[in-house]
């Protein structure tokens, strides 16, 4: 149990560090001066007109939702590509090269029918 001993003060040192003294600090010294004009919403400069909660359009939020995940998704193909003459030419795995290749392709083929059902659904029209 000893060996965790250092670990334990890292963290504790961490959290007194991180949170307690510095947000404790920066709140004993910052000017703390409110008044009206301080406290309402900044828009680009411009005064704010109506209400702070206005409601979105679904679509927005799924068109996001579908970039975010396809984007990722293409985030993988990276990796694959820098290693792959490596995957395929590896002399202590023979015949791993048309696995890897054709396990790719499964990947590539389920992210085009997830595209191919976003647009079908209509997550892909912006308006």
């Amino acid at each position: 149990m000893s060996g965790y001993a250092p670990i334990g003060a890292f963290f504790v040192v961490g959290v007194l560090y991180g949170s307690l003294l510095t947000l404790g600090l920066s709140y004993l010294l910052r000017p703390h001066d409110p008044y009206a004009e301080k406290l309402t919403t900044y828009e680009c400069g411009i005064e704010p007109v109506g209400e702070s909660w206005s409601q979105f359009n679904v679509r927005y939020y799924l068109f996001a939702l579908v970039f975010v995940v396809f984007d990722v998704e293409t985030l993988f193909l990276y990796p694959w590509a820098c290693v792959f003459r490596t995957l395929v030419s590896a002399v202590s795995l023979p015949g791993m090269g048309p696995f890897v290749f054709w396990e790719m392709m499964v990947f590539l083929a389920i992210l085009t029918v997830g595209y191919a059902y976003a647009w079908r659904k209509g997550a892909l029209e912006w308006i």
